[in-house]
């Protein structure tokens, strides 16, 4: 079974840095774009940061300039770089194929921004 693992949350506060890292299985960082998804509580899963195979990237507005994404297809890791945190920023991260596709969810990790 697929499986992706998040790791690297926790509490920081405002104006601080996290880097979170997802384990992908290898065949599928090969064949896929990869992407990091937020959910904030009553709100919907979101897109923020998405990198194609040829390493091509977008971003949701919001984060522009302070998240940055990349991806490693030997070691099999995605990892994004999250700067200048926000309290709004506060989410569960996932990490998943862009677009998405029959890929489960991993279990996300949680980010907390607040002072």
């Amino acid at each position: 079974q697929v499986q992706l693992v998040e790791s690297g949350g926790g509490l920081v506060q405002p104006g601080g840095s996290l880097r979170l890292s997802c384990q992908v299985p290898g065949i599928i960082i090969r064949l896929y774009g990869m992407g990091w998804y937020r959910q904030a509580p009553g709100k919907q899963r979101e897109l923020v940061a998405g990198m194609t195979n040829g390493g091509v990237t977008r971003y949701e507005d919001s984060v522009k300039g302070r998240f940055t994404i990349s991806r490693d297809n030997v070691k099999n890791t995605v990892t994004l770089q999250m700067n200048s945190l926000k309290p709004e920023d506060t989410a569960v991260y996932y990490c998943n194929t862009d677009p998405l596709s029959a890929v489960r969810w991993g279990q996300g990790t949680q980010v907390t921004v607040s002072s």
